[in-house]
């Protein structure tokens, strides 16, 4: 067996195999002089937070599969001190049962720790860092790792934890480690193969997250305790201590000032055997309503209502030791970052006092660098950006995410809106070009790629493939990258090929899913009121197949014609034009009633905006009627199946092509109600709210900048590019927008019925 530099626990038994664990590795390193530069490469299977003498360096690797298998380089040499260190490293193990671990986090039959690096003393000895028997580790049997709800628990991270004294101090170069095992080597052929995950070790392709310090707020509202405000606020910015008396129940809730995902510290002194609750919410709901079912979400309304409502959200527990001395705190870190707005912490003291020593958190997340500004004549859209741009922070980290508090997992759909924001906002697409190649890996034998990806287990929602060609259209479009496009044709005639298989003899795309749990795939086209009891999906699929699936799979063609033809592929583009000619054809024939409507299934009455939202979109109508179906929907809401956050993208291009961009400005509404209920991030959906943080939602920090502004590429890779405002209901604009050509200032006014323009481009 070839040794290699990954190492695990030597007697790692199947009870092991079956839970979350956490395993500690730890190695002394003694440095004579500190190197300029140190690089180590590091990961793990499941997860790994690294520490340098007690210090939070970095945590990782970035979200692979059974495919790819990251690691990450780090340079240790800031963090080192003349004389003796300690490499502390943190592992969380998931079983290879996908109930039992989050569903975005894959793992292998291999469970390992990989450690390389290496460096040259004065003397000209070469100092091995590499993971090998030198490393001690030793299981850490106070944490228990826990679902977070009973039934779809994707993230699988609540921890119920205790204080544990032998492991007490041991990231100090003090502690006594002599009872610890040595690591085990794992061998490549026999342990680890290097064509599959873990073995297929590849380099990190996006930055690393933020990890920055931050403090709470303070509180805002004490339900019980003897301890006044003014002290708990004194502690909770590191300013002072407090001290809760013996047998006590304290019950205080804090503020972060927004919505945040971070990392968790709370450290303690004394207290054996106190109970601590941690409970992360993202604001405040309403009472029960006793008639509502048992697994309903709760009812919303101002998150900061604290006086009516209670928060709402998941738990750690801890217990504490009693080991923590002054100066020497008892820390309690969870292993995963939180998300959170408001902490409430519920202790309950037993014979000791306990002291909090300090309670704060690390901000985590994509290093995102807004550098578009915009501000218009309409000031509410101001606080809209700004919850915009937090929302969409929220839901960058190794990948897009759908919402950080409840799931964490990167859809086709919401992540082609996503990916836009973060282009008209930062000109960045690293964590594009990595989603790209994540969902490519998810391609199944069909064409069809998952819905969401990375995920332990495939789930098809069929339309969200087409958003993927779409976001590989949009890259085309801003940055012009020929062999990337090239590279992806595959991928998008493998999925168009599973839409044209599933054509009806009519030409139209046949049933393919239906309701969620209920079908092998899940038809959801969006979260509205008249599709809440049939999950998403136009109730027209009860009956057969849908046309926005259809419609979908023109756009899909539409946009693989741009994009074959971009790279060369003329021959495929005029199949994919004839293609979507022909289908185009057929949702007229099948689909369109005698009043110019779009059905939502062949010969179905049902109606709903987004129906003739895409029918414009594909030009599958004619303009001119396809603005009166428009206008029929946004006058009569109750008649016709409403456009929900989700699809509110694709809607304003609608109305901008028909002409009816001031309808906009009532549309806004939605976006000013959430100011209004003072969240600080944008709501999932306005009709069921399950999160008050979705990334989809973040529309803002493409309208204000593409069409208001009206910065957007006409050519790939901007080439060509038009400033072209649409001013709706505005009067003036101004702003900076960030290009891959270099920023673009813009300022207009409207005078009259023209607009007074003027713009520059800075390289």
């Amino acid at each position: 067996m070839v040794r290699t530099n990954w190492v695990w626990v030597p007697d790692w038994n199947a009870e092991d195999k079956e839970e979350p664990r956490i395993i500690y590795f730890r190695k002394k390193v003694d440095i004579y002089k500190v190197p300029e530069k140190l690089e180590v490469q590091i990961s793990a299977d499941s997860r790994y937070k690294l520490y340098l003498n007690g210090k939070l360096i970095e945590i990782g690797p970035s979200k692979g599969d059974n495919k790819i298998w990251y690691y990450d380089t780090v340079d240790l040499a800031q963090h080192l001190k003349q004389g003796t260190n300690i490499l502390s490293v943190v592992v969380l193990r998931y079983p290879m049962e996908h109930t039992k671990g989050n569903s975005g986090i894959f793992r292998t039959h291999t469970p390992g720790f990989y450690f390389t690096g290496e460096y040259l003393e004065e003397n000209g000895d070469l100092i091995s860092l590499s993971a090998d028997e030198s490393w001690k580790c030793s299981r850490e049997p106070n944490v228990k790792i826990l679902p977070e709800q009973k039934v779809l628990a994707h993230l699988y991270f609540l921890e119920e934890a205790s204080g544990n004294p032998d492991a007490f101090g041991w990231m100090k170069d003090n502690y006594e480690d002599s009872k610890w095992l040595s690591a085990e080597v794992l061998g490549w052929q026999i342990v680890i193969n290097k064509g599959g995950s873990p073995g297929n070790l590849q380099a990190r392709t996006i930055p690393y997250m933020n990890k920055i310090p931050r403090k709470f707020e303070g509180i805002i509202v004490i339900r019980d305790s003897k301890v006044k405000e003014s002290e708990w606020n004194k502690m909770l910015a590191g300013a002072g201590e407090i001290t809760i008396l013996p047998h006590s129940n304290e019950v205080v809730e804090i503020s972060a000032g927004e919505l945040m995902t971070g990392f968790l510290k709370l450290s303690v002194i004394h207290g054996k055997g106190a109970k601590i609750n941690i409970l992360q919410s993202e604001g405040y709901v309403l009472p029960d309503d006793p008639d509502s079912p048992k697994l309903s979400m709760p009812k919303k309304g101002d998150r900061l209502d604290y006086k009516n409502g209670h928060l709402h959200g998941f738990t750690d527990t801890y217990e504490v030791a009693g080991i923590g001395r002054n100066g020497d705190s008892e820390i309690y870190e969870p292993f995963w970052f939180r998300t959170f707005r408001f902490i409430r912490l519920e202790i309950v003291t037993a014979d000791e006092p306990l002291t909090l020593a300090n309670f704060d958190y690390q901000e985590t997340g994509y290093p995102l660098e807004v550098k578009t500004w915009v501000k218009t004549s309409d000031q509410s859209l101001q606080a809209i950006w700004d919850i915009s741009e937090r929302s969409l922070r929220r839901c960058m980290h190794e990948t897009y995410e759908d919402c950080p508090f409840y799931e964490q997992l990167q859809y086709a759909m919401d992540t082609r809106s996503q990916i836009l924001f973060t282009y008209m906002t930062s000109a960045d697409d690293r964590l594009a070009r990595k989603c790209f190649d994540d969902f490519r890996r998810s391609q199944r034998y069909d064409g069809m790629i998952s819905c969401c990806y990375p995920n332990y287990t495939f789930h098809s929602i069929p339309g969200f493939s087409i958003y993927y060609i779409m976001m590989l259209y949009d890259h085309m479009m801003y940055f012009g990258d020929r062999e990337l496009i090239r590279s992806y044709l595959s991928t998008i005639d493998g999925i168009l090929e599973y839409f044209h298989r599933h054509l009806t003899q009519e030409g139209i795309v046949d049933k393919t899913g239906g309701l969620l749990f209920r079908d092998t795939a899940w038809s959801f086209i969006d979260w509205t009121t008249q599709w809440n009891d049939t999950s998403g999906v136009p109730s027209a699929s009860l009956s057969g197949p849908i046309t926005m699936e259809s419609l979908l799979y023109i756009m899909g063609l539409e946009y693989a014609a741009q994009m074959a033809s971009f790279a060369g592929r003329d021959g495929v583009a005029d199949e994919y034009v004839v293609r979507a000619a022909e289908v185009r054809e057929a949702v007229r024939e099948v689909c369109m009633s005698k009043n110019g409507m779009i059905q939502d299934g062949p010969g179905i009455n049902e109606y709903s905006q987004h129906c003739q939202v895409f029918a414009i979109l594909t030009d599958t109508i004619e303009l001119e009627q396809g603005r009166e179906n428009l206008l029929k929907t946004l006058k009569n809401k109750q008649e016709y199946t409403q456009c929900s956050v989700a699809m509110a993208f694709y809607l304003y291009r609608a109305l901008e092509k028909c002409d009816l961009y001031e309808y906009t400005n009532e549309l806004w509404d939605v976006w000013r109600d959430m100011v209004n209920n003072n969240l600080t991030t944008c709501v999932e959906d306005p009709v069921v709210q399950r999160s008050d943080c979705h990334a989809w939602g973040a529309l803002a920090l493409y309208e204000l900048p593409a069409v208001i502004l009206g910065v957007r590429p006409t050519k790939p890779g901007f080439e060509e590019m038009e400033v072209k405002p649409v001013p709706g209901h505005f009067t003036w604009a101004e702003g900076e927008v960030i290009t891959p050509k270099g920023m673009v200032k813009v300022k207009w006014t409207k005078v009259g019925d023209n607009i007074e323009l003027h713009h520059q481009l800075i390289e």
